[in-house]
């Protein structure tokens, strides 16, 4: 518990000094309105970083939630172009995750396929479906009410769809952290072995993870359709990406049993700030991705040595006590 909340302060920590350095180069940058837009503009990226969280924490990865994204966002967004009302295009957003994530689980899961490489094919064939589903073409003329609502305020310029992001990452967090089926996911990923000799369901784990995975790029899609207006056939391409880096910059741990949803969704708030902070500070945004990465690699190679490093540490204690009953800390 200690280590998520020192992982989650300082991603926080991270992402308050981010932006009060763009602050100080440039002072439009701290007025509220764009403060909050930091925060509005990352309700995307929270629902798929929150979403990647599941897989993560069990020792398992999923590049294919950027391609669900566009793959459930075309199925909605044209069954509301076509006079659908919004809950049953949202239902069927739905169950296009529910069904890749179903294919997901069960490819990683049961047939013990490495999840890197199932997911990687899962993503081209969700690709490829968009451009078969939509024939090439960008879904438009989305009704109003549905491209204004992602938009519509609630408080102090927080939009309604960011609030109730928060809400799900809240109650998220606390359904993973107190209560006995939330952590099994971090058991799984910390030990997976040692959580199946302790009655913990491994298979099934991971399987309800890939599920709940694809339901929030589901529901992800969703919203990018409201807040975008219109669907291309490479909607969501990349997005998978930042959705692990944003979970990374949380304090998400690639190799399993690290981490919270509360702390990928501090990720994804800086994931989506990138392009806004490149901006202010007189850069293209074209280098947006470029940053990703260059983030996204540092941190995983600093999160390698240090593990490395603990693993060392914690052998070289473990053969001094045996051999002269000391902790490898005392003198």
């Amino acid at each position: 518990m200690k280590i998520h909340k020192s992982r989650e302060m300082s991603s926080f920590l991270f992402l308050v000094a981010l932006m009060l350095l763009v602050g100080i180069v440039n002072h439009d940058f701290l007025k509220p309105a764009f403060l909050v837009n930091c925060f509005n503009d990352s309700v995307v990226f929270t629902f798929l970083a929150a979403g990647s969280c599941f897989v993560l924490l069990t020792g398992e990865i999923d590049v294919s939630v950027g391609a669900v994204l566009g793959l459930s966002s075309a199925v909605g967004a044209t069954i509301l172009r076509d006079g659908g009302s919004v809950v049953t295009a949202t239902l069927a957003a739905i169950g296009v995750g529910v069904v890749v994530g179903f294919i997901n689980g069960v490819g990683v899961a049961i047939f013990n396929i490495p999840s890197l490489i199932f997911t990687l094919g899962t993503n081209g064939v969700a690709r490829g479906l968009i451009y078969v589903y939509t024939k090439g073409h960008w879904v438009e003329n989305l009704p109003g009410d549905f491209t204004r609502f992602a938009s519509k305020p609630l408080i102090g310029g927080l939009t309604i769809v960011y609030a109730g992001a928060i809400l799900i990452v809240a109650g998220t967090h606390l359904i993973l952290q107190k209560t006995r089926r939330g952590r099994y996911f971090v058991a799984v990923g910390d030990n997976s072995a040692g959580a199946n000799l302790v009655g913990i369901p491994v298979t099934l784990t991971k399987v309800v993870s890939y599920l709940l995975c694809a339901i929030f790029a589901s529901i992800a899609g969703m919203i990018y359709a409201s807040r975008v207006g219109f669907i291309t056939p490479i909607a969501g391409g990349g997005y998978e990406m930042k959705a692990i880096a944003a979970c990374v910059l949380g304090g998400v741990s690639l190799t399993g049993g690290v981490g919270s949803i509360f702390g990928a969704g501090i990720g994804a708030v800086i994931m989506s700030s990138i392009s806004r902070i490149l901006v202010f500070l007189g850069f293209s945004s074209d280098y947006d991705n470029t940053i990703t990465g260059v983030i996204l690699l540092t941190i995983v190679v600093v999160n390698t040595v240090l593990q490395n490093r603990q693993i060392i540490t914690n052998r070289r204690n473990i053969l001094l006590k045996r051999t002269t009953g000391k902790n490898g800390g005392e003198s």
